[in-house]
């Protein structure tokens, strides 16, 4: 059954001071992200309005534009993971994926029309594309067995630390340059240098990872050489992330419900401050218990947010519901990764997670495009309720699809 599949998360070194134990290269992977998240984050939470308020964008194509950016990430992670593999070097993918990223970061605050954001988000997320799964791979490369929940928390707790700093830092600059959007886009650029700089000297590829390309051959026949189990997980992923939608609609509901626009970004550190100190306890939790249990919880807190955010009248009502968002991603984004590792061969880490990054980015293009028509069509509230209801049926099938091991 589905809940045995998911419940082999059990380990003895379970401890509140595991963080203590993973080597130094899975706190410099979590730097890294962190620095990149904080300038990815600073764009990610203006880019909405400037979309919306300087260059006219519809919420249809700002819909369409987060799903493709994030779909293009999602099928570039299937080859950079593959070919991870096949070479056995995982860090040049990864140092060549953050570069790319942190080149982009001048083009937004140059953008003239949407043309150059959506050309500027696409790249980025190339780049993101590109070092994804090598740096997860890297990750399970890394981190003992028995500490790779841990280790994923970790990594996913350092990249929300930034996700809520980037935010906080475009509050700060925002008031500080006087709503200047432009300007404020600018400061972007230092973190994302600073996380390419991190990778490059602090980071060392593990001899496992060196030596495994002996192994492989990069065709498709390596697809059958993954579980049952890894291809429930693949759609488990699937399924999280049509029950959520890009973060964007987070922010333009912050802006529906009256916030004034120096002040939207902080939507997203409410949920990343959550996010962040949930996530590593959760990831070590998961090295211990029922993961089924722990996914479960997070689709029951997700549908508490999209309801609490379908019926926000206040901004006080949307911080609260941008919280419970926050929660629901430390409960289950660290755990999809360690399940992912813990269900596929070693020599085919890249290649498997991969495969689970293109499933889920296809299925957030798909959520993104429809939770962009539905706020135009029937308004933010529709959106979200569309979200609860997906997350509805995707705790219930946790409940009851049942499959032989």
């Amino acid at each position: 059954m589905i809940s045995s599949l998911l419940s082999n998360s059990e380990s003895p070194n379970f401890a509140k001071k595991a963080y203590r134990k993973l080597p130094r290269g899975i706190w410099m992977l979590g730097l890294v992200s962190m620095f990149m998240d904080t300038s990815s984050e600073l764009v990610h939470s203006l880019l909405p309005i400037f979309m919306t308020t300087v260059l006219g964008a519809s919420m249809v194509t700002i819909g369409i534009i987060e799903g493709f950016a994030e779909g293009a990430a999602a099928i570039t992670k299937v080859f950079s993971g593959a070919i991870s593999d096949y070479f056995g070097k995982r860090k040049f993918l990864a140092v060549f994926g953050y570069a790319l990223s942190a080149v982009t970061k001048p083009i937004f605050p140059l953008a003239t029309t949407i043309g150059w954001v959506f050309g500027a988000r696409f790249i980025d997320r190339i780049g993101k594309g590109i070092r994804g799964a090598p740096r997860d791979a890297l990750v399970a490369d890394i981190a003992p067995s028995q500490l790779r929940g841990a280790a994923f928390g970790l990594r996913q707790a350092l990249d929300s630390v930034g996700a809520f700093v980037g935010p906080l830092l475009a509050v700060a600059f925002m008031f500080w340059f006087a709503n200047n959007i432009k300007g404020v886009l600018w400061v972007a650029v230092v973190p994302a240098f600073i996380a390419v700089f991190l990778l490059v000297i602090g980071v060392r590829e593990p001899e496992s990872s060196e030596n495994a390309g002996a192994k492989n051959h990069l065709t498709l026949t390596d697809a059958k050489r993954l579980s049952l189990r890894y291809w429930l997980i693949v759609t488990l992923g699937a399924v999280f992330t049509l029950a959520r939608f890009s973060e964007a609609f987070l922010i333009l509901r912050a802006q529906d419900v009256g916030i004034a626009i120096g002040y939207v970004p902080a939507i997203m550190i409410v949920m990343n401050i959550v996010y962040s100190g949930f996530a590593y306890p959760a990831g070590a939790a998961s090295d211990k218990f029922s993961a089924r249990t722990l996914l479960v919880s997070g689709l029951i807190i997700l549908i508490a947010a999209d309801i609490v955010l379908a019926s926000a009248a206040s901004s006080l009502i949307v911080f609260c519901g941008a919280a419970l968002w926050g929660l629901h991603m430390a409960l289950t984004q660290g755990l999809l990764s360690k399940l992912v590792a813990d269900n596929a061969p070693a020599e085919l880490y890249g290649t498997a997670f991969g495969i689970f990054n293109l499933v889920s980015g296809i299925a957030l293009l798909l959520a993104s495009a429809i939770a962009g028509s539905l706020w135009s069509a029937f308004g933010p509230s529709a959106t979200f309720i569309a979200g609860a209801s997906f997350a509805a049926l995707a705790a219930m099938g946790l409940f009851l699809f049942r499959v032989k091991k």
